[in-house]
């Protein structure tokens, strides 16, 4: 089954009613984005949902102790870094990690290699923007990154594609933020529960 992860959650409603739909993770970003949420915010959400749901926390180039504290506040259990953080410094936490890498074009995939034991989610480049670019990359290089390892996938996946990227791709999990939002920052249940429903749609028919 593929893994699902709706990123870009500012509040209580969105979060609770991506719980609903049987996902496997939620995102919470703490870095500059129009997505940013307070960890005042994430802290009173996080308390509403259910234990066996994982919550991320996506920073981008951001203190240890900054990233630290916002963890254990939120009662986050896995952290998701977008930016140029070193294996060094994703080998410092005691919680799960998962690296972000930005694809340019191929030869971004040599990015992966530094980080061997650390879960990867592929996303698309934007020279100002960390991750939300709302685009994907040509899906021909996260079918050539499976070559070596698996990873997630997300940028620019909607209910409408990403049927057609399971299939094409078939990565261990899908990551969506702008697919599924009415603005930017309040999610969309409608798309949400699409999503959801197209990822199931893609399980059967490669099961």
């Amino acid at each position: 089954m593929t893994w699902i992860k709706i990123c870009g959650i500012t509040n209580e409603e969105d979060a609770l009613q991506a719980a609903s739909l049987e996902i496997d993770a939620l995102g919470f970003i703490f870095a500059p984005s129009p997505r940013r949420v307070d960890p005042s915010v994430v802290e009173q959400i996080v308390r509403q949902l259910p234990v066996p749901l994982f919550k991320v926390g996506v920073f981008v180039n951001q203190g240890l102790s900054e990233v630290e504290e916002i963890a254990n506040r939120c009662n986050l259990n896995v952290l998701q870094f977008h930016g140029e953080e070193s294996p060094g410094y994703c080998q410092h936490f005691s919680l799960p990690v998962m690296k972000a890498i930005r694809i340019k074009g191929p030869e971004s995939l040599r990015d992966m290699d530094l980080y061997p034991n650390v879960p990867i989610l592929l996303d698309t480049y934007h020279p100002t923007k960390a991750g939300g670019t709302g685009k994907p990359f040509p899906w021909e290089i996260a079918i050539k990154a499976k070559e070596n390892r698996n990873f997630i996938l997300s940028g620019g996946l909607a209910p409408q594609n990403v049927r057609e990227a399971i299939k094409k791709v078939g990565p261990l999990g899908v990551d969506v933020n702008s697919g599924v939002e009415h603005v930017p920052g309040k999610k969309d249940f409608l798309k949400m529960a699409e999503f959801v429903k197209e990822v199931k749609k893609a399980d059967e028919k490669t099961g």
